[in-house]
C-alpha cells in the first residue's frame, strides 16, 4: 500500500474534500477493490470502503543521504504506538508535513507489512539537489566580491526554489541600486557529474545600461522654491544638454541620502517636523526615469527657552555662549547638533568638555514642551570623572617603525584625556603620507574603575615611494631624466639581515635618486634625507 505525492499541495484541505468526495461517491463500485500490502506475503487486502484502525509497530525512511532519518520521522508527526485510520487524514497530514520543509523532490509513504492490527511504515523520499559551486557571467571581478557576500550562497545548500528565485532577486537589486533598472538577470542550473544530488549554479547578468533621471517633480512644497531642493540634491539630476561636469544618472543608494538631503534643508529653516513621505520612481523610457517626491511641511518653530541640568564644572552662562542659541531663533536642527555634539571650529559643548579630560561626558536635549511654534529644551548633562591618558599603542604599522609613529602623537600617558590632541595625532599621521588616510582610526578604552583610559590608534601602510621617467628631444640628441624616490627608508637597517623587502625600510628617511642623460654625458644626483638633516651627493661624469 502506497501514499504518495510528486509536488506539494498548494490546498491540502480544498484536495481532501475533493478525495472523501470522490470515495463517497464511488465507494459502492469498488467495495470489493483490493490493495497488496508491499512485502506481505499472506496478501493481505484494505477495503477502502471501510477504513480500519492500525497501530503503527514500526516506522523506516529510505532514499535520504544528507537529511537526518529520525528528525524527518519526528516532522512527520507520526510515531510508533499512534493508532491511525485507514484511509485517514493522519497519513496524508504526515506527507504535507514533510513537503513543507522544502528539502524534498518525492515522498511517499509506503506500509511495508501488516501484522494484525500492527502495521509497518516506510517513507520513500528523494532528496533535492544540494549546490556543488557557482559563478557569474557578465560581471566585473569586483562585483562578483560584493555579491557573493550579498547572496550568502554556499556549496551542500539545498537546491529550491525559493533558493533560486532569492538569489535572482538579490542580484537584480544589487543592480537596480546601481541605476541598473533594465538589469536581466538568469539563473542556469546543471547538475555536477563527478559528484552526485549536485547542482552547477550559473548566474547570468546583463546590466544593460544606466538609466538616467528625466524628471524630479515635487507635491506639497510651498515654503521652499522647488528648483533650490534640486539643487541640494547632490547626486540625483536631471538631465540637460548644459549638464556636462556632473552626471544625471539614477543610483538608488544616492537618491536615499538626497532625500535626506531635502529634509535637512527644511529643518535649517525651522521646519523641524519636515520630511519626505512618499517618493516614487517610475520609467519614463528604456533609458531614462521620472522621479516623483511628496513633502510634508509642517509648521515652522522657533527655540524658546534653554534650561541646564547637571552642569557644576561650567556654569550655564557659559554653556550658553558657546551653544550660541538665542531665545526666539529660528529653529535649526543642524546648528543645535553641531552647537551640542561637534563642529568644525571645535567650539561646541562636547568638545569643551572632552578637550579637559572629561572622557565620560554626556549631554542630551530633551524637548520638555511645545507651545505654538515655539519649543523650550533641558539640556541634561552627565559629566563623570576626568580621565587620565594611561597607555598608548599603535597597530597596524607593518613597515613603518614605532618610534616613527609614537614622535608624531600628541596623547601623553600621564595627562588629561584630550579630543583635540587625538584629532591633531590623526591629522599629523596622515601628513607623514606612509598610512591610508581613510583607514586611520582611534580606540579609545575607558577604565572607569582607575579613572584612566588607553587609547589604541590604527594604521594601515600604503605604498609611498614614487618612481618618475621623461624624456624628449631636443638640439639634435635625446634628453632623458630618470627619478627614484623612497619616501620611508632605514639606513640603520642597510646591512641588516632581511631588512631588504626589497628595501630597508620603516625609520622615516627620504632618500631619492635622480639621472639625467643628455646624449652620451649623464649626471646623477643622490639625495639622503634624514629627519634631522639633509645631504646631497652630485656626480658628473
Amino acid at each position: 500500500m502506497v501514499w504518495s505525492k510528486s509536488k506539494p499541495p498548494t490546498e491540502p484541505m480544498y484536495i481532501r474534500k475533493i478525495f472523501f468526495l470522490l470515495c463517497s461517491l464511488i465507494a459502492p463500485l469498488v467495495a470489493s477493490a483490493q490493495v497488496s500490502v508491499i512485502g506481505d506475503t499472506a496478501d493481505v487486502v484494505i477495503d477502502y470502503a471501510n477504513p480500519r484502525e492500525f497501530e503503527i509497530a514500526g516506522i523506516t525512511v529510505s532514499g535520504v543521504r544528507y537529511l537526518d532519518e529520525k528528525v524527518l520521522i519526528a516532522l512527520s508527526g507520526l510515531n510508533v504506538g499512534d493508532k491511525i485510520t485507514i484511509p485517514g487524514e493522519k497519513t496524508a497530514k504526515a506527507i504535507e508535513n514533510l513537503w513543507k520543509q522544502g528539502l524534498l523532490s518525492d515522498v511517499r509513504l509506503v506500509a511495508t507489512r501488516i501484522v494484525s492490527n500492527n502495521i509497518f511504515l516506510e517513507f520513500r523520499l528523494e532528496e533535492r539537489p544540494r549546490l556543488s559551486r557557482f559563478s557569474f557571467e557578465g560581471v566585473t571581478k569586483s562585483d562578483a566580491d560584493k555579491l557573493r557576500e550579498q547572496i550568502k550562497l554556499v556549496s551542500g545548500k539545498i537546491v529550491t526554489e525559493d533558493l533560486v528565485q532569492n538569489t535572482s532577486n538579490e542580484v537584480k537589486k544589487f543592480y537596480v541600486d546601481k541605476g541598473f533598472f533594465n538589469v536581466d538577470v538568469r539563473i542556469d542550473l546543471k547538475d555536477e557529474k563527478n559528484v552526485p544530488n549536485s547542482q552547477i549554479l550559473t548566474i547570468v547578468v546583463d546590466k544593460k545600461s544606466r538609466v538616467k533621471v528625466n524628471s524630479i517633480a515635487f507635491e506639497g512644497v510651498t515654503q521652499i522654491e522647488a528648483k533650490k531642493l534640486k539643487r541640494k540634491m547632490k547626486e540625483t539630476k536631471e538631465k540637460h544638454f548644459y549638464r556636462l561636469f556632473s552626471t544625471s544618472k539614477f543610483i538608488y543608494e544616492n537618491f536615499e541620502k538626497d532625500k535626506e538631503a531635502i529634509s535637512n534643508e527644511y529643518r535649517k529653516l525651522g521646519f523641524r517636523d519636515a520630511r519626505v513621505v512618499f517618493d516614487s520612481v517610475y520609467a519614463h523610457n528604456e533609458k531614462s526615469v521620472d522621479i516623483l517626491i511628496r513633502v510634508s511641511e509642517g509648521p515652522k518653530y522657533y527655540f524658546r527657552n534653554i534650561n541646564w541640568v547637571g552642569n557644576t564644572k561650567y556654569s550655564a552662562s557659559d554653556l550658553e555662549r558657546i551653544l550660541n542659541i538665542k531665545k526666539g531663533e529660528l529653529f535649526n536642527q543642524k546648528k543645535l547638533d553641531e552647537g551640542l555634539f561637534g563642529s568644525q571650529s571645535g567650539r561646541d559643548i562636547t568638545s569643551l568638555y572632552m578637550d579637559n579630560g572629561y572622557l565620560f561626558f554626556q549631554v542630551t536635549p530633551v524637548e520638555v514642551a511645545v507651545s505654538g511654534d515655539s519649543i523650550d529644551y533641558e539640556m541634561r548633562v552627565y559629566e563623570g570623572k576626568q580621565a587620565i591618558v594611561n597607555r598608548i599603542t599603535v597597530v597596524g604599522n607593518t613597515k613603518t617603525n614605532d618610534k616613527v609613529v609614537m614622535r608624531e602623537i600628541r596623547t601623553i600617558p600621564g595627562q588629561l584625556f584630550s579630543r583635540s590632541d587625538i584629532i591633531r595625532t590623526q591629522r599629523e599621521l596622515a601628513q607623514l603620507g606612509y598610512f591610508d588616510q581613510e583607514k586611520l582610526g582611534v580606540n579609545p578604552k575607558p577604565n572607569p574603575q582607575d579613572g584612566t583610559v588607553d587609547i589604541e590608534y590604527v594604521v594601515e601602510e600604503r605604498p609611498s615611494d614614487q618612481i618618475e621617467l621623461s624624456g624628449g628631444w631636443g638640439a639634435g640628441q635625446v634628453v632623458g631624466t630618470l627619478g627614484v624616490t623612497f619616501s620611508n627608508f632605514s639606513a640603520a637597517n642597510f646591512f641588516k639581515k632581511g631588512a631588504w623587502t626589497p628595501l630597508p625600510s620603516g625609520d622615516g628617511q627620504r632618500q631619492a635618486f635622480v639621472r639625467k642623460q643628455t646624449g652620451s654625458i649623464f649626471n646623477r644626483t643622490v639625495l639622503l634625507s634624514r629627519s634631522h638633516g639633509l645631504v646631497v651627493r652630485n656626480q658628473t661624469r
